[in-house]
């Protein structure tokens, strides 16, 4: 029995030493001291099944988003019985460059976890943990649609389209839809306006204002719409065909010769729009290849112009409608 205490103690004392040089200081290969040959880590939330090598990427991984990552071991609970060590702890670090796909915000974060440990031979053979990357995501403000679009492997599903429709149906039926058009607009870190065309904007709810919008991750404007708090939609008048063609192109300044003015947070808004909300944002939620923004109203601006109307790739006269 003090044989089998001495050696728990022993891991448990390389455990703090190469975790410390592992998460704080990225000195991964330090891990080798105390992994067995055999290790398994198991997310208890998202099931991911990690090896000794695919531990050491996403340390390097979160340690590249977050450089000046610092982890605290708060507590550890030895059980001889087991052969377990109980870790709890907490990291603090700066979100600094991209994590996932998900650009940085420069909001510093903490977020806390647990790991179940069990030993073998000397070493650590199997963990149970509490966290992953995409918790820590969460913790800076960015949950994910786990549920459609991740696996226990690798978090990226490969989609079988088996029994869908093709793509020339999907694109006949998103003919049949007919909406509005906007642009979303932002500000960039330096505080230049930035904006995009968009038709996927949706009234969440009135009470609380809610409003929805999705954007594509590969648009120019993306980057520094995920990085803002404030956003603006701005609904398009019949008179702003040309503002649509230039927020549709890749121009490098859209508003170079438009007229536009702040909102009371800063959130650049078009004159002539038919009507123009900023909110503050308050959800991000990844899509795979978008992401939905969901915000909260807090300014709002409507003028006395009809809108523009969009079905099946041509833009129409919102004055024209028909009652039914």
């Amino acid at each position: 029995m003090q044989q089998t205490q001495l050696s728990l103690q022993q891991v448990k004392n390389a455990l703090v030493a190469s975790w410390e040089a592992a998460w704080d200081h990225g000195n991964v290969d330090s891990l080798d001291e105390i992994l067995h040959a055999d290790y398994q880590r198991v997310s208890n939330k998202s099931k991911k099944v990690s090896t000794a090598q695919s531990l050491k990427e996403d340390i390097l991984a979160v340690r590249e988003a977050f450089p000046d990552l610092v982890t605290t071991i708060d507590h550890l609970l030895v059980d001889d019985a087991e052969q377990s060590i109980a870790v709890f702890w907490r990291t603090n670090g700066t979100f600094t460059r991209a994590l996932q796909g998900v650009p940085a915000t420069g909001h510093s974060v903490e977020t806390r976890g647990s790991n179940l440990l069990k030993v073998q031979d000397g070493k650590v053979i199997s963990e149970q943990v509490t966290w992953d990357q995409s918790e820590l995501l969460e913790d800076v403000g960015v949950p994910s649609l786990k549920s459609a679009f991740e696996t226990p492997d690798d978090g990226i599903v490969v989609d079988d389209l088996s029994g869908v429709p093709n793509l020339e149906e999907l694109k006949g039926f998103n003919r049949q839809f007919i909406t509005g058009v906007t642009v979303v607009t932002t500000k960039d870190e330096n505080g230049a306006p930035r904006g995009l065309a968009a038709n996927s904007y949706v009234s969440v709810s009135l009470e609380p204002p809610l409003v929805l919008v999705c954007v594509q991750k590969t648009t120019s404007t993306y980057a520094s719409l995920f990085k803002s708090t404030h956003l603006g939609i701005n609904i398009m008048s019949n008179e702003q065909r040309e503002t649509v063609g230039t927020f549709a192109s890749k121009a490098d300044d859209k508003f170079a010769n438009l007229a536009w003015h702040e909102g009371p947070n800063g959130t650049p808004m078009l004159d002539g729009s038919a009507a123009s909300i900023e909110a503050e944002i308050k959800e991000r939620f990844q899509a795979k290849t978008h992401t939905v923004f969901i915000a909260k109203v807090k300014h709002s601006e409507v003028a006395d112009i009809e809108p523009m109307i969009y079905k099946a790739g041509r833009f129409f006269d919102g004055a024209e409608l028909q009652a039914l």
